[in-house]
């Protein structure tokens, strides 16, 4: 700021004034609040009036204000100070001091041990609570790895806990597996408990210690929500379980509400135009499971669709040094554990890459970013919706019979038209393994383009799976879904 800044801009999240006359220890107070916020900046030397008194022949208590951050906070906060040049009210040459706090990813207090949050033009001191929701907004402390009052190992299902242990070449017993890593059991007053990350990830029924930890999927009709008399809610469903359970349900569920409009494109390929990108829809679901603040216990995750946009709510704010004009630069993790189990199962790519992937291919089709806003305790994310309406007409216009060197391809799949019916046409009697679907489709054995043509058809819910649950049972099959004949009866 210039001079003329630091005497009009108006005190708020970011900005206050101090007399050089001010008791030492007292600046401490806004040095805490600021490191604690996003940052801000302490004129000393200007009144709350905007008049300058300097700092000249103040040389002692310029070197007292100097020693705050260092003597009266703790941790230390981080300022960076400069003199400014001006002149003061009685026209003499004077100098002002400058303090610009750095924000922190630490909580820091006072020497008095309060701890302070820059909110409008004031300093408010934290009661406990908010002081613990601090140190886990930072990162100070994490929440899931608190332990959970009356959880033993019976509460947790070691078959997921050795499911998840293969996976990531762990061989020893799974109770080994949980005393020896990530602090899922620990050892309090010499009583072994269990937190609250090994109760979400591997608990037999998480929801009877965190009833709210679930993901709910509320439909709408229209493009507002309504209550009383006027409620528009079509559909209302909740997911629970692990973790892991929440995010698959609740996913594989979401896929099931979106309009799509699946064609056969050129090369006898299917193309299939959503509302919202595949990866889109999956990412906002995983990051509100992944960093949702769990210790908020009074309400849950919720996908709310509309007609033309898709919310998703999650308790919490903005984490670490996260803010909304940061988001697709700046990484800082709720639960670290939690986006590291997630990742071992290939819902999380890279760490920090998912919401500058989402605004990529949002805007690869045509759609704006993701809108984030943060309201009191929740985090609220809105994906606008594409118009598969006018995608669709485009589509219909695609040429859809390839062509070899001289005409029209031959043979027992003579077209992509036949290709959809003779895959399609195959189940419409009864349920066939791969293996099945092979003969029935004149090949000699399952070939990579026939099970690409089986995960076309999945994607494009034409088909699904006789066992959802068990994807590489040996009893797996495949039937039409209400999709596929409805599809298989036009053509």
């Amino acid at each position: 700021m210039n001079l003329k800044e630091l005497q009009e801009q108006k005190e708020g999240p970011c900005f206050e004034r101090k007399s050089i006359m001010m008791e030492p220890k007292a600046l401490a107070v806004p040095l805490v609040a600021f490191a604690n916020a996003d940052g801000g900046t302490i004129a000393v030397g200007i009144n709350d009036a905007g008049e300058i008194e300097g700092i000249n022949g103040h040389e002692r208590q310029v070197n007292e204000l100097l020693r705050v951050p260092f003597y009266f906070c703790k941790p230390t906060v981080k300022v960076d100070f400069e003199y400014v040049s001006c002149k003061d009210r009685k026209g003499s040459p004077n100098r002002v001091l400058v303090l610009n706090v750095r924000q922190s990813q630490n909580v820091h207090a006072t020497q008095a041990d309060e701890v302070f949050y820059r909110v409008g033009d004031k300093s408010k001191r934290l009661t406990f609570d908010e002081r613990m929701q601090l140190l886990y907004d930072k990162g100070d402390r994490f929440y899931e790895d608190t332990p959970v009052a009356g959880a033993t190992t019976d509460d947790l299902d070691l078959k997921l806990v050795k499911a998840y242990t293969k996976r990531i070449g762990y061989s020893k017993p799974p109770l080994t597996y949980l005393r020896e890593n990530n602090g899922f059991l620990m050892e309090v007053q010499g009583l072994e408990k269990v937190s609250v990350v090994a109760v979400l990830l591997f608990g037999k029924a998480p929801q009877n210690y965190f009833p709210r930890a679930r993901v709910r999927f509320i439909r709408y009709e229209g493009t507002d929500e309504k209550t009383g008399a006027q409620m528009n809610v079509i559909k209302d469903v909740s997911f629970e379980g692990t973790i892991l359970e929440m995010v698959r349900k609740a996913i594989a569920f979401v896929s099931t509400q979106i309009k799509e409009h699946t064609y056969l494109g050129k090369g006898g390929l299917f193309v299939t135009d959503s509302e919202y990108p595949e990866f889109v829809r999956q990412e906002i679901i995983v990051n509100a499971v992944a960093h949702r603040d769990y210790s908020i216990k009074g309400t849950d995750i919720q996908i709310k669709m509309f007609d033309g946009r898709l919310v998703v709510e999650s308790p919490g704010t903005l984490p670490g040094l996260v803010r909304l004009n940061t988001m697709r630069k700046v990484h800082f993790s709720r639960n670290p554990k939690i986006a590291a189990f997630l990742k071992d199962y290939g819902f999380v790519k890279e760490f920090g890459e998912g919401v500058d992937r989402m605004c990529k291919e949002l805007k690869e089709s045509g759609l704006p970013d993701p809108e984030y806003q943060v309201e009191s305790f929740m985090l609220r994310c809105t994906v606008k919706a594409a118009d598969v309406g006018s995608v669709r007409s485009l589509a219909e216009q695609t040429t859809l019979t390839p062509r070899g060197p001289s005409g029209p391809e031959s043979g027992p799949e003579s077209g992509p038209e036949s290709i959809l019916q003779k895959s399609l046409a195959s189940l419409r009697s009864r349920d066939l393994s791969k293996a099945e679907l092979a003969v029935a489709l004149g090949h000699k054995s399952i070939s990579g383009k026939l099970k690409l043509r089986i995960r076309q058809m999945l994607d494009s819910g034409l088909i699904e799976w006789t066992l959802p649950d068990k994807p590489n049972s040996r009893l797996q099959k495949y039937r039409l879904t209400a999709k596929g004949r409805g599809l298989l009866g036009k053509s």
